[in-house]
């Protein structure tokens, strides 16, 4: 089964409205590859500008969201807040949430359940830290991420699963091709093993943690990479190169 291409900008706490909608018109300017699907995740504040400014083909993602409709929960978004601002996906598990705001396995695996049943696609995100991959410990952590996600998910259809070495993201180190290469493949017999072989065949495993413009082509030639979520450079030109890399 051949798997959509899929690349998301998480954009994080960074930009204003000038500065978005420039790099918004980058975007619908660009001859992007009719490929790939291409997904941007604004800042909750900008998800109804973004979506009303980008191309109809891009996807809006927010970047969190918490476990229920609504309710006295001062600062968090819902998933229904997520669709009634014409998003239709959402980040969650991202290493950011877990490490710097201290979210459990067990409080993703909640929000992932909930935004399935608000019919909100979902980007789940895993990932070891650098101690943890000095300590070869890096397969045990991402399988038992992945298996609070699973037990969480009703339609795999809507998922897109994203491996993001922590040690990777913002610092500028890039798993190699085949360190990427080997996680995606051992996560996929896990996925074979654990749900189906038509999730392992169909799930798209995309790659987090300093693509760039300059690595994305060699990154994208791997047979269990489907694709990157993309932080940084999101936000610039390169993007563009960054969706196309399979073209």
């Amino acid at each position: 089964m051949a798997r959509r291409f899929f690349v998301g900008g998480n954009w994080k706490m960074n930009g204003n409205k000038e500065s978005l909608e420039q790099l918004i018109t980058i975007l619908n300017t660009a001859s992007l590859d009719d490929q790939t699907e291409v997904v941007c995740a604004a800042p909750s504040i900008y998800l109804d500008f973004a979506r009303s400014l980008l191309d109809p083909g891009i996807g809006v993602s927010a970047q969190n969201c918490y476990k229920v409709a609504k309710g006295a929960f001062t600062g968090e978004i819902s998933p229904a807040m997520i669709k009634d601002c014409g998003a239709d996906w959402v980040i969650l598990g991202h290493s950011e949430r877990r490490h710097v705001f201290g979210e459990s396995d067990e409080l993703i695996g909640q929000k992932v359940a909930h935004a399935l049943e608000s019919d909100l696609g979902v980007i789940a995100c895993i990932g070891e830290k650098l101690e943890e991959r000095e300590a070869g410990t890096t397969e045990e952590v991402v399988y038992a991420q992945t298996q609070v996600i699973a037990e969480n998910v009703t339609d795999w259809g809507k998922v897109v699963l994203a491996y993001e070495p922590v040690w990777a993201i913002g610092t500028g180190k890039t798993a190699t091709p085949e360190q990427a290469q080997e996680v995606h493949e051992k996560l996929r017999a896990w996925f074979r093993a654990n749900v189906s072989d038509d999730v392992a065949e169909s799930l798209r495993i995309i790659y987090g943690g300093s693509v760039t413009g300059a690595n994305c082509r060699e990154l994208a030639s791997q047979g269990d990479v489907d694709g990157f979520l993309v932080g940084g450079a999101s936000l610039k030109p390169e993007f563009v190169d960054i969706i196309n890399a399979r073209a």
